[in-house]
């Protein structure tokens, strides 16, 4: 009958029940209560006292193997990379990284719902008002401002639309209009007008500290912040000032959270570049290893015959001058090693490659003396080719003058 239990587990518990028969006050500990209780259950008693581990030096080891001092287990010889390596430190990379960010806890009271109204009327940007509609915008201003002091804020908005509807490039009518939008908790319309503002005058305090207390109300500390700080200081007042302090802490938090999220973004670009390195070099450790070190069992590429000596006919007297560090370098690029490949097979090939410097200089090192043409030559009478003929010097005619 098969026991209940894998074999590799059955060798880890006879490990574990020869260390307690050598050190039985191990069952004295809480995490083995359990054990305990079973051997006593069967009219077995442990002995009393503390367990500490046996010491190392007198050989004692610990019931699942290794040293008594806990020590990790020893690294390889130095050379000798251990596989585990890399993945434990892309494994730790990744849990630091994909550990969940904190949400950023802020003072949410006084935030309210957006509204989400038509927008108001802009007026006509590109009209060009008469001194009377000028002036006519000026009294419609002030019975805005009359009809605002009273609270009346939808009577000023009316107001305000139509002064602004004859002069609409005053860009103080668009804040003034906006400042009645936030009485009326209409956040976004009043960021619409004082945007119009800030088009029309760019320095407009007035726009700025609207818009900020609009943002502020909408829960946009941050760039409420920047607006406010901006109105303070191009028109300081108390209220702007004030506004300012109440949302400074929260902008001060969403400002830290946000540097804390860049730090680990670049943080993890990091950590993936030298992920991708680690990579990279171990698939290139397993390449070098399965070639036996790149140089045995013939050249690179495949050429047949091994190197030198592996072209039609073989290259005389090998290659003198060659850095063969340098070539197997450049063999490792597949444009160089097909090539060579194609050169080394018929050496009149090399005309092919005669407008790629890159392969032409390669190729010239295994010529004699970087003679192209020697190298042919050589190559044909190695293989039993004729070579071209060359005409033979005879003696020079003989010119018969007519003179005995």
């Amino acid at each position: 009958m098969a026991a209940p239990m894998q074999h590799e587990d059955l060798l880890k518990l006879k490990s574990f029940i020869e260390f307690v028969d050598s050190n039985p006050t191990v069952l004295n500990m809480p995490q083995l209560q359990f054990v305990k209780d079973f051997v006593e259950k069967f009219g077995g008693k442990v002995p009393a006292g503390d367990f500490k581990m046996p010491d190392a030096s007198a050989g004692g080891k610990c019931p699942f193997g290794g040293d008594a001092a806990g020590a990790k287990a020893k690294k390889p010889a130095s050379g000798t990379a251990d596989p585990s390596d890399n993945v434990s430190e892309d494994s730790e990379d990744e849990e630091s990284l994909s550990e969940p960010e904190s949400d950023v806890e802020l003072d949410m009271e006084g935030v309210i719902e957006a509204d989400s109204d038509p927008a108001q009327p802009m007026g006509d940007s590109s009209k060009e008002p008469t001194e009377e509609e000028i002036d006519q915008a000026g009294d419609l201003r002030g019975q805005a401002a009359s009809a605002y002091g009273q609270q009346k804020f939808d009577e000023a908005i009316a107001f305000y639309t139509k002064a602004i509807e004859l002069n609409p490039g005053n860009a103080l009518f668009h804040a003034k209009r906006g400042q009645a939008f936030l009485k009326l908790k209409k956040p976004n319309a009043c960021i619409r007008d004082c945007d119009k503002a800030l088009e029309l005058n760019c320095d407009s305090a007035a726009a700025y500290k609207f818009r900020g207390r609009a943002r502020r109300l909408l829960g946009d500390f941050e760039e409420a912040a920047k607006d406010l700080r901006q109105a303070c200081k191009l028109d300081f007042d108390e209220e702007t000032d004030e506004w300012l302090k109440e949302v400074t802490p929260n902008a001060k938090k969403i400002e830290q959270h946000r540097v804390k999220q860049e730090r680990r973004q670049a943080e993890r670009k990091v950590k993936d570049r030298q992920r991708a390195q680690r990579r990279a070099r171990k698939e290139q450790a397993k390449q070098s290893a399965s070639s036996g070190g790149g140089s045995s069992g013939g050249f690179p590429g495949g050429f047949p015959g091994g190197f030198p000596g592996g072209m039609a006919g073989g290259m005389p007297g090998g290659f003198p001058g060659v850095d063969m560090a340098d070539l197997l370098g450049a063999m490792k690029d597949p444009e160089v090693a097909a090539a060579m490949q194609d050169f080394l097979a018929n050496p009149a090939n090399i005309s092919k490659y005669v407008s790629n410097p890159k392969i032409f200089n390669l190729m010239k090192k295994f010529a004699p003396d970087g003679d192209i043409g020697a190298a042919f030559a050589q190559a044909q009478e190695k293989s039993g080719e004729p070579s071209e003929p060359k005409p033979k010097k005879g003696p020079a005619d003989v010119v018969d003058d007519g003179l005995d």
